[in-house]
C-alpha cells in the first residue's frame, strides 16, 4: 500500500510498526503471565492460557497487517483446506530464514490454533521474553547429547519425559506444535558440509518429532505439511522489511497421524527404523514439491 516510499524509508517504518506492536501486546502478556504464576489453579490457569493465546494471535493478526500496508510481499498459498482451529496439528516445514516464522504465523493464522515453538530450555532465562514464552505455553526441552547420556546412562528416557512433562498442558486445550526438523536454517554450505542427498533441503531430524509424536500421540490427529519456496532467493529480514520479497509460495499438505503411524508406532527399536525411514521418504516427497513448485515458477515468467 506504501510501497511508492524508497526500500530503506519502507523498512524503518515497517520496523517501528513492529516494534511498537511487540511492546504493545508484550506488557499485557507479561502482566498476565505473572498472574498466571501467582494463581496456579487449574481454572485460572486455563482462563490466562486462553487471554494470552489470544494477545498473542492479535500480535500476528497486527504483524500481517504491517507487512501487507508497507510491502509489495504476495503470498501464494496453496493446500489450505480442511483445517480448522479445534483440532491438535504437528506443523512441520522447511527451514531456510527467520523470515520464514513471519510467513508461517501469517499464512495459517486464523486456520488452525496458535503456532507454539518448541524452545531450548536456557531460553526462559530470556529478559521478558523467557517469561511470556513460559506464561504462553511454549514447550522448553532439554535435550542430552549421545555423548552425554554415554557417559550418564541414568539419564536415558529423560528427554522424553520432559517432552511428556511440557506436552501435558496441550492435552485440554487444541494446540498447533511448530518443528523445524532440519534444526537449522538451510545454507548451500551447510547442504556440501552434510553431503545431504536431498536437492532444496538438510538432513532431517528424526529425534524431537517422534518425541513430541510420542508424548502427544492421544491428541495430535493431522500433521501439517508446509513447503516455503522464495522464487527470487532465499532472503533475510532485512529484505522483508524493506519491500525486497516480492513473492513467497506456500504449498499445504496435511496427513493423518493415525494413518500414517498407527496407534503404538513407537514401541520398540524396529518401529524407531520404520519411523526414520518414514521420515526420509516424507522429506523426499517435500524436496520432490519444492522442485514442482520451482518449476512452475520457471515455466510462469
Amino acid at each position: 500500500m506504501l510501497n511508492f516510499l524508497p526500500g530503506k524509508l519502507i523498512g524503518l517504518f515497517s520496523f517501528l510498526f513492529y516494534v511498537v506492536n511487540t511492546i504493545f501486546w508484550l506488557l499485557p502478556i507479561l502482566l498476565f503471565s505473572l498472574l498466571k504464576a501467582l494463581f496456579p489453579f487449574n481454572i485460572t490457569q486455563k482462563v490466562f492460557s486462553y487471554l494470552l493465546d489470544l494477545m498473542a494471535s492479535n500480535w500476528v493478526a497486527v504483524n500481517s497487517i504491517n507487512q501487507k500496508l508497507f510491502t509489495k510481499t504476495n503470498i501464494v498459498i496453496t493446500g489450505l483446506n480442511g483445517l480448522n482451529k479445534k483440532d491438535w496439528y504437528l506443523v512441520l516445514a522447511n527451514h531456510q530464514s527467520w523470515v520464514d516464522i513471519l510467513v508461517l504465523q501469517r499464512a495459517l493464522h486464523g486456520e488452525i490454533p496458535f503456532l507454539k515453538f518448541f524452545l531450548k530450555k536456557e531460553l526462559i532465562y530470556v529478559p521478558l521474553l523467557g517469561l511470556a514464552w513460559w506464561a504462553l505455553d511454549f514447550p522448553f526441552m532439554k535435550r542430552h547429547t549421545q555423548a552425554f547420556l554415554r557417559k550418564n546412562p541414568h539419564l536415558r528416557g529423560q528427554d522424553l519425559e520432559t517432552t511428556r512433562k511440557a506436552c501435558a498442558k496441550f492435552k485440554y486445550k487444541p494446540v498447533s506444535v511448530m518443528s523445524f526438523i532440519e534444526g537449522t536454517r538451510f545454507t548451500p554450505e551447510k547442504h556440501q558440509q552434510q553431503n545431504s542427498p536431498f536437492q532444496h533441503l538438510l538432513k532431517p531430524k528424526a529425534g524431537g518429532i517422534s518425541f513430541v509424536l510420542d508424548a502427544m500421540g492421544e491428541h495430535l490427529t493431522t500433521i501439517v505439511d508446509v513447503s516455503i519456496y522464495y522464487p527470487d532467493g532465499i532472503p533475510s529480514f532485512a529484505d522483508l522489511l524493506c519491500g525486497r520479497v516480492k513473492d513467497v509460495h506456500v504449498n499445504i499438505r496435511t496427513l493423518n497421524i493415525k494413518e500414517e503411524f498407527g496407534d503404538n508406532f513407537f514401541d520398540g527399536r524396529a518401529n524407531k527404523a520404520e519411523f526414520q525411514k518414514w521420515l526420509t521418504q516424507f522429506w523426499h516427497d517435500k524436496d520432490a514439491k519444492l522442485t514442482e513448485m520451482m518449476s512452475a515458477q520457471q515455466l510462469n515468467k
